[in-house]
């Protein structure tokens, strides 16, 4: 018996790296997932299936809250519930480090837009279905770098200082529900798109490296068993917390 067997999951941002990564972990331990990315994560899908897991995939752009209504009501009619939420679409692999006074306000609004405004339409969405099942794990995803104040990328840092933010106050709010809301908060985490990035590369990396207790690099893999714990009834006397898994650059 898997220890999410008849949970149904959603999980954003699942066609490839991190994601991709969350929702097999999720599938192999008996969850059902709803998964959805800007296309449809259509490989994803086919490997949970082949492993004889249970998901379904959908195109959603999680700023538009219409499509994440869209898409919680397809899980809720394909599992007959939704217990679980996984919010880790965001943009990150691809943005290059940038000084403040290089980054431009509309990139800005774009990071926050994506990153904050994005898991809040996800928690918005799901939070009538919990509620009515007076029941629910919400996983969000936010980054070491918040602990770290990390330099070259203050609207990504500030993005993922919001989510740790909402997740404390959804946790307060939410909690006579039944409803579960926890953060993941992983180091540099060598991904397929933090691979292909130029700026995630050599002295960079070496240093991030060198800060942390475990001195190697992060994958995807590293993620999973927090995650797992989270979404499971191990952690239901849990919320509001903030969970780093980087290897020990930050502990606190």
């Amino acid at each position: 018996m898997g220890r999410l067997n008849g949970r149904a999951i959603i999980v954003t941002g699942a066609a490839q790296g991190i994601g991709a990564a969350y929702a097999k972990a999720l599938a192999a331990e008996g969850a059902r997932l709803g998964l959805c990315d800007l296309q449809v994560p259509d490989s994803t899908v086919a490997v949970i299936k082949q492993a004889g897991g249970d998901a379904f995939g959908m195109a959603c752009d999680i700023t538009d809250g219409k499509a994440v209504g869209r898409l919680v009501q397809a899980t809720e009619k394909a599992f007959g519930g939704v217990q679980g939420l996984v919010n880790n679409a965001a943009l990150f692999g691809n943005l290059p480090l940038k000084r403040i006074e290089e980054i431009e306000s509309a990139e800005f609004d774009r990071v926050m837009s994506v990153n904050v405004r994005g898991s809040f339409e996800c928690v918005k969405a799901v939070l009538p279905v919990m509620r009515r099942q007076r029941y629910g794990k919400i996983i969000n995803v936010a980054s070491g770098t918040v602990f770290k104040g990390t330099p070259m990328m203050l609207h990504y840092v500030a993005s993922k200082g919001a989510i740790v933010a909402l997740t404390r106050s959804v946790a307060r709010e939410c909690g006579d529900d039944g409803i579960r809301c926890n953060c993941l908060a992983p180091g540099l985490t060598m991904s397929e798109n933090v691979r292909s990035n130029p700026a995630w590369a050599d002295a960079i990396v070496k240093a991030n490296i060198a800060s942390r207790c475990i001195k190697r690099e992060a994958t995807p893999d590293d993620l999973l068993g927090t995650l797992v714990f989270l979404a499971s009834a191990d952690s239901d006397f849990m919320t509001g917390q903030t969970v780093v898994v980087d290897g020990g650059s930050v502990t606190h």
